[in-house]
């Protein structure tokens, strides 16, 4: 498996855009799945969503995907496995049973699950000490945040078992975000999210088939936005986006997009959803804030390539 050739150059306007609309869309996208989850079952409504995604990218990626190559096309339908039909089943799972602000408090260990991944398969990541620092500061933002709801929830069955389900599909998201950041750099973003969010439909919608034949669907109005919601602007818009940013920034800015959703998220309750705006709030919003800029001050690490590092040894 080769390194990814380096990236085409890009404005530092256009990287800040790119990542301000991925980190503010999926900040919205914890409380449209709440929303959808209430009339679809869970692995119907994910299935649905990447089945959705993958056909509207379909017809601009149907004629490059033979030259990827039949090595590089298994690698991304694995990597889908692993982006998409395992953690996205797991998340819609685990929602059912805990708050939508618990689920995006469980999924902002991300950041140091992505500094962990990052750690063991890219040799030239450090676990430094600006990169801990940020992963902290970020998580302790996070529970500023929800430090209510962390009180008021009754931990039972179901929620502990929610809870280890948002944990799992946070690892298997960062380990398959890696090795795209590590892999994949040559495929277009369209085909990337095409590839995967199509192979990823596949095994969710059969196991729906399987285990929620018997539940109910309401394609209430609200259900059929929330899904097209999900779908496009979810993971159409934002997925090419993000595989357009992977070479383009670190793995702590990568990181920190998962703690700003969180904040989003809160920060879109207290103005439409007329919310307090508490001390918490403030306290936890200023150190995401100050970890998503620690975080961001880090420029990308190239990988070491094979033949520079053999150089390096010889001439050493």
């Amino acid at each position: 498996m080769a390194f990814s050739p380096a990236p085409l150059p890009a404005s530092t306007l256009k990287v800040s855009l790119a990542y301000c609309i991925c980190f503010i869309t999926w900040g919205s996208t914890w409380a449209v799945a709440k929303v959808g989850l209430e009339d679809l079952p869970p692995l119907r409504l994910v299935g649905v969503r990447m089945l959705v995604a993958g056909l509207v990218l379909l017809p601009f990626s149907r004629a490059r995907v033979g030259a990827l190559g039949a090595g590089t096309l298994v690698r991304l339908v694995g990597i889908g496995t692993l982006q998409i039909s395992i953690p996205f089943g797991m998340m819609f799972i685990g929602q059912q049973w805990i708050p939508s602000s618990w689920s995006a408090l469980l999924f902002s260990t991300y950041p140091v699950w992505v500094l962990l991944v990052g750690r063991v398969l890219m040799r030239d990541q450090h676990l430094t000490p600006r990169k801990l620092l940020a992963a902290g500061l970020g998580l302790a933002g996070v529970v500023a945040l929800q430090h209510a709801e962390l009180g008021s929830l009754s931990v039972s069955g179901p929620v502990m078992l929610g809870g280890l389900l948002l944990l799992g599909s946070a690892g298997l998201i960062a380990v398959a975000n890696v090795l795209v950041k590590q892999y994949m750099g040559h495929v277009p973003p369209h085909l990337l999210v095409c590839v995967q969010t199509l192979s990823g439909a596949i095994p969710l919608l059969a196991a729906s088939l399987l285990m929620e034949a018997d539940a109910p669907s309401h394609w209430t109005p609200r259900a059929v936005f929330a899904l097209l919601w999900l779908a496009l602007g979810g993971t159409v818009v934002t997925y090419q986006l993000l595989y357009w940013l992977l070479p383009r920034i670190s793995l702590p800015a990568l990181g920190a997009m998962a703690m700003l959703d969180t904040l989003v998220a809160v920060v879109l309750g207290v103005m439409v959803l007329d919310e307090p705006l508490t001390l918490s709030v403030l306290l936890g919003g200023a150190l995401i804030l100050s970890a998503a800029g620690l975080a961001n001050l880090a420029p990308p690490e190239q990988p070491v390539l094979p033949d520079t590092q053999a150089r390096k040894r010889s001439s050493g």
